[in-house]
């Protein structure tokens, strides 16, 4: 792949590049054995860096969503976001961004009480709210880490 960067200036604007070698992509397995034959893969690497799969309220070892409403689920979406990470020698403090789903903003204050717990080290984070998440969910998050 070819980077060209430009350098803006109160002079003007000049333009240098370098040649960087080619980043090779890993598509990753699922850890969980009944997630295999997904459509999509759990984790993609390139490079020290990690994009993860959205993940939403469910409990993967009986394949149900945990009831309770929004704080629950996002305590599960985490503990989910953290068995990925530790699968690749990571940890939430590994995170750098995250995009979080919610089915309504009216969940946003709830949802901050528990995610703030967790990711103390502050990622970049957009929020936005949608409707019809995977199986009725009330949040999914996504998360980019780096190793």
């Amino acid at each position: 792949m070819q980077y060209v960067f430009l350098f803006i200036s109160l002079f003007g604007v000049s333009a240098f590049g370098y040649a960087q070698e080619e980043t090779e992509l890993i598509f990753h397995e699922s850890h969980e054995v009944k997630k295999q034959s997904a459509p999509f893969s759990d984790a993609v690497q390139a490079g020290n860096l990690f994009f993860l799969a959205g993940q939403i309220g469910m409990d993967h070892s009986t394949r149900t969503m945990v009831e309770g409403g929004i704080k629950p689920e996002t305590e599960q979406v985490i503990k989910n976001i953290e068995a990925v990470l530790a699968h690749h020698g990571m940890k939430l403090d590994n995170v750098v961004k995250c995009t979080v789903i919610l089915s309504t903003m009216e969940d946003f204050a709830a949802f901050n009480e528990v995610y703030s717990k967790y990711f103390t080290k502050k990622p970049a984070r957009t929020t936005f709210a949608a409707k019809g998440l995977a199986r009725n969910a009330k949040v999914e998050i996504e998360v980019m880490a780096i190793r």
